[in-house]
């Protein structure tokens, strides 16, 4: 019983402590509250102040993708995204400071009522001489289009649980997606100044955590907690816009199409930072997937391990042991090297022997350009006893060794690797342990973890 109650305490932890709505949940009726912002709104409006702010124009901001929201047996006519884009691209306008938005969305409206305002002071005043004439309209100097080009749903689902004797819980998520263009049009010439492509991830989630047990005869405890949480997809849209605007006024700096009010100092500062932070967004691809520009061509590897002899005792143990491996990268994928290892056996009731081994081996790297990647190998080469051989034994204690494996590489950074591997080698001999016996020749297994240093020229992603 206190084995489930542990579990059952655990799975409610892990529940509240992955949600922070959990703690939050609605129990009454709320009152109207001043929009929420998003993470992007802090810096849209902190941004330098303009030389000028530059007055625009945006006629229809739109939801180019046309589609409904998808529901199980049954048809609706709800759009899958908000229609009012336009009105959240002028906020934002606003917010930067930047801009001056002037109202072209219901541009119709506008006009009728100042004609209004012109036949009702005609109407009764009759003689409009001495009236002032209403103030021009302001016209933009730039005009922006563009919308919300896709929204593409479940682009990665997943989830995991586990349940053990009616006690468990399990998560699951499902990530959408969201993509806008926004460009900037000169209204003196029609030339495109600028073009700006944005996208952000909507993330939905599930958790719930229960327990179904008898607790004695014709007891049953029965507990069920969980929480969904949706990303409102308004917000998603507000920040993927607000994204936008930021890049378009520091790619407008950069282009020389403005500049802040504190001149070339602050220009060179934020466009400097900007192209950071683009430089790292544009090598991250879908699904999250940072990659590098480039790889080296050369790399050394040192690295510690514990084998494990395969041979004729019915005790396995692990043993120790440690190597270097120079490897010279005919592609970013494909590599070709040099490894040499050191390393003692031991098993059965006192068995220790050591050994040296060395190698040519043929790698592939799978994501050559990710942070974390697969790689496989394998290769041919030779193990050798250090100690001397026993005569009384009918075959050489050393010879020929194949070997392949798997590793799994972290790029710390383009130079700096961390991998984990896991091999095994089939020798040529039945008397690595000393022992004849059978038609089976002796293999051992090794599992080791290192480092990796790169170095040389540098392999871009068309090598």
């Amino acid at each position: 019983m206190k084995l489930y109650r542990s579990s059952l305490v655990l799975g409610l932890l892990l529940l509240l402590s992955g949600c922070g709505t959990y703690f939050n949940q609605p129990l009454a009726p709320t009152e109207a509250r001043i929009g929420e912002t998003t993470a992007k709104s802090y810096y849209l409006k902190n941004l330098p102040l303009p030389k000028e702010p530059i007055v625009v124009g945006v006629y229809n901001f739109k939801d180019q993708t046309g589609q409904y929201k998808s529901v199980e047996n049954a048809s609706t006519f709800s759009t899958a995204v908000p229609q009012g884009a336009t009105t959240m691209l002028i906020k934002a306008l606003e917010d930067s400071k930047w801009f001056t938005p002037i109202e072209r969305e219901n541009l119709s409206n506008l006009l009728n009522e100042r004609n209004i305002i012109r036949s009702t002071r005609q109407e009764y005043t009759g003689d409009q001489s001495g009236q002032p004439n209403l103030p021009p309209l302001l016209y933009a100097g730039i005009l922006l289009e563009g919308g919300i080009i896709s929204y593409d749903t479940n682009i990665i689902t997943g989830g995991y649980g586990a349940r053990y004797f009616g006690t468990g819980g399990s998560t699951q998520y499902r990530q959408d997606r969201i993509t806008i263009y926004l460009r900037a049009v000169s209204t003196s010439n029609g030339k495109i100044l600028k073009t700006v492509y944005v996208s952000k991830t909507i993330l939905s989630q599930a958790l719930d955590a229960s327990l179904f047990k008898y607790v004695k005869f014709q007891r049953l405890l029965e507990v069920e907690t969980g929480i969904t949480k949706n990303e409102p997809i308004q917000l998603a849209i507000q920040n993927a816009i607000e994204n936008a605007v930021e890049s378009l006024i520091i790619e407008g700096i950069q282009d020389n199409l403005w500049s802040t009010n504190e001149g070339s100092a602050v220009n060179d500062s934020i466009v400097s930072l900007y192209n950071q932070r683009k430089l790292e967004e544009e090598s991250t691809l879908l699904y999250n997937r940072k990659q590098a520009s480039h790889v080296l061509k050369n790399s050394i590897g040192i690295y510690g391990g514990s084998p494990v002899l395969n041979a004729d005792f019915s005790k396995k143990s692990l043993g120790a042991g440690g190597g270097i491996k120079y490897s010279r990268f005919l592609s970013p994928k494909i590599d070709i090297g040099l490894k040499g290892d050191y390393f003692y056996f031991t098993g059965g009731q006192n068995f220790y022997k050591e050994y040296m081994s060395g190698n040519i081996q043929l790698g592939y790297t799978i994501l050559p350009f990710d942070d974390l990647t697969p790689y496989i190998y394998g290769g041919i080469g030779g193990i050798f006893d250090l100690r001397s051989p026993d005569p009384s034994l009918t075959e050489d204690t050393s010879g020929l060794n194949l070997q392949y494996g798997l590793s799994l590489k972290y790029n710390i950074n383009p130079r700096l690797s961390l991998f984990v591997n896991a091999e095994n080698n089939h020798t040529t001999s039945d008397a690595i342990d000393d022992v004849v016996n059978g038609k089976r020749d002796d293999f051992y297994y090794n599992f080791s973890i290192g480092l990796e240093w790169r170095f040389g020229k540098n392999m871009n992603k068309r090598n």
